[in-house]
């Protein structure tokens, strides 16, 4: 079968013998087809289906004819702005514009709106007035609430609302697309679509109050620091896939109303999406720009599982796909892999296997076996739960069945280990694997920070655990006689962490690590328990009163300390020393940061020498 990709044009539309598509999907990302790509999983999803579906990409926002190009569907608009939150692709943390977005064409910036799903939403129906506009993808989903916006500081109102769109599908939106979109074709109307988990609606009442939790008003948590943390805390423990409570948020003319999670999908309903005819590469309309460069991270990985219990505080994947891990088939990743093998393109190497957490794959627990959660409790954090069940059997027999593929030459795992996690499992079969089979000389990890109060902010494991784990990598790979290292990643100015914190992981980063090679400071993106604690100051899980470095000036200390090896960063570092009184590591002994100023001139000096003979 000779697989063709979805159209795009209405030349693509005709030659299908298509008159008139049943959705049309409006997406700020270029049209990839492969299952990484959200925009491509819901086409082929509505396609497997029966529907007509084609996709406008990137439509240039300033021009009404591009939002008419493939004419009126029948039954709605399904508007998404990409793989990543618009205003994440268009804006560094510093709030600069990007110079590149992996997502485009060529990697070109300026082809997507801020706020794209709002942007699009209204230019859809401008075009075709009474035609239903149904949201979704990680921009609608994180923002379906009242919620903090970096860009703006401030609280903004459910995207639904500002979009003036009919409905939104949040989280991993199979189940609740398809529920829709042949409800849509039986005759219903959008209106009627209250009854859908996974959605949210606009509503002027609460229809049943028996199973709703009442949020605080918009008008509350828009300017009342405290109420907003006890908003979040509320959507936090509700939105787990084993809720089965809705949620409503007050606003002046009626409510925002959240229905329960959509259920997970099953190994079987997952290995079905999976095996979906994707072509696997871009739309040959960008092959002229030089392709979409997001292609190159996921053309060779498998991803395996869906789902994390991890419960970072900083990550918006318990806000948006749930905690509830959802597994593959052995057998469907070996056919996908032998696909992957067939590709002319491919050299031997699969890049990854994993999900969220690589070695997340199995359900931790017998209620999550059950389809139940623990509304509040965490798997890992602040210890981890007597009831997690450490297991890397399956994954390992995943793995060793791909390194046997012929044509596989190396099976790597980039996807991220928790190591905590894996020192759990009382079984070293897999650590010992995974350094002799999956490392590619280095093996990323994130430790995060080490101070304990900060660490305790993040849902992170404390410096021991790390420590304890790298001497068993160290000697793993000893014994393997394997040169291979640990590459930790840091995270500057999350929420709790002061001056003296950031100098505390500079002293253990002095102390026992090589200069980490990335260093990235906090995002405060929406959905997440950090950027709560960002806007309010106050952890929603306690109320407790939480310190936020927010200038630019603080953040670049704290970022200059964990590279204070670097002579560019000596001023920074040498101010934060003296703000705090930690002038002791000053100096030429074992435990210094810095050596004195008349040292620091003498090696700029030298480099620039180095630098002038070079050129």
């Amino acid at each position: 079968m000779v697989k063709k990709f979805l159209p795009l044009s209405k030349e693509e539309i005709t030659a299908r013998g298509w008159q008139q598509l049943d959705f049309i999907i409006i997406s700020g990302d270029a049209y990839v087809d492969h299952p990484s790509f959200g925009t491509a999983i819901i086409g082929r999803l509505l396609e497997a289906k029966g529907f007509r579906v084609g996709i406008i990409t990137q439509p240039d926002w300033k021009n009404l004819d591009e939002f008419k190009k493939l004419g009126r569907p029948e039954l709605g608009f399904m508007v998404s702005a990409g793989n990543l939150d618009s205003m994440v692709s268009n804006y560094s943390v510093s709030k600069k514009r990007r110079k590149s977005d992996a997502y485009s064409p060529g990697g070109r910036t300026g082809l997507r709106p801020d706020r794209a799903v709002i942007v699009y939403a209204h230019k859809a129906r401008e075009a075709y007035g009474n035609v239903p506009i149904i949201l979704g993808g990680i921009e609608a989903s994180l923002r379906r609430f009242a919620h903090y916006d970096y860009w703006d500081n401030r609280v903004r109102r459910s995207v639904l609302i500002d979009a003036k769109a009919d409905l939104l599908i949040y989280g991993m939106a199979e189940k609740a697309v398809i529920a829709v979109a042949e409800a849509l074709q039986s005759g219903l109307s959008i209106n009627d679509l209250h009854y859908i988990r996974g959605t949210v609606y606009r509503s002027k009442n609460i229809e049943s109050k028996a199973d709703t939790v009442t949020l605080p008003p918009y008008n509350e948590a828009s300017t009342a620091r405290e109420t907003y943390a006890r908003s979040f805390a509320l959507q936090h423990q509700y939105s787990d896939t084993g809720s089965t409570k809705r949620l409503a948020e007050p606003y002046e003319h009626g409510f925002v109303i959240q229905n329960p999670p959509a259920e997970p999908l099953t190994t079987e309903e997952l290995d079905t999406i999976y095996r979906m005819p994707f072509t696997r590469t871009y739309h040959p309309a960008y092959e002229k720009a030089g392709g979409v460069p997001a292609i190159s991270e996921v053309k060779f990985s498998l991803t395996s599982h869906r789902g994390c219990f991890g419960g970072c505080s900083f990550c918006a994947l318990h806000f948006h796909q749930g905690r509830a891990v959802q597994s593959r088939s052995i057998e469907a990743i070996m056919e996908e892999a032998e696909e992957l093998i067939k590709d002319p393109d491919f050299k031997g190497y699969i890049h990854d296997v994993g999900g969220p957490t690589a070695n997340f794959r199995n359900k931790p627990c017998s209620r999550q076996e059950k389809g139940e959660s623990c509304s509040i409790r965490m798997c890992l954090y602040p210890e981890p739960c007597p009831n997690l069940k450490a297991d890397h059997f399956e994954y390992l027999e995943l793995l060793r069945r791909l390194r046997k593929l012929d044509g596989v030459q190396k099976v790597f795992i980039r996807s991220g280990i928790r190591y905590d996690y894996l020192l759990l499992d009382q079984d070293d079969t897999f650590i010992r694997e995974l350094c002799s089979h999956h490392v590619s000389g280095q093996l990323k990890v994130a430790p995060e920070h080490v101070s304990p109060f900060v660490l305790d902010k993040m849902g992170k494991p404390g410096k021991k655990v790390y420590r304890k784990f790298k001497q068993k990598y160290k000697a793993l790979n000893r014994e393997l006689g394997k040169d291979q290292y640990l590459v930790p990643y840091y995270m500057s100015s999350h929420p709790g962490s002061t001056l003296e914190a950031a100098i505390e992981l500079a002293s253990f980063i002095k102390k026992h690590e090589h200069m980490p090679e990335q260093v990235q400071d906090f995002y405060p993106t929406p959905g997440t328990l950090s950027t709560c604690m960002f806007y309010t100051e106050l952890d929603p899980r306690n109320m407790e009163t939480v310190y936020v470095p927010k200038t630019e000036h603080e953040k670049a200390m704290q970022r200059a300390l964990i590279h204070f090896k670097n002579p560019k960063n000596y001023s920074l570092v040498y101010e934060a020393l003296k703000i705090t009184g930690r002038q002791d590591l000053i100096g030429y002994g074992r435990k210094c940061l810095l050596k004195p100023r008349s040292a620091n001139k003498n090696k700029l000096k030298a480099q620039a020498k180095k630098n002038a003979r070079n050129r």
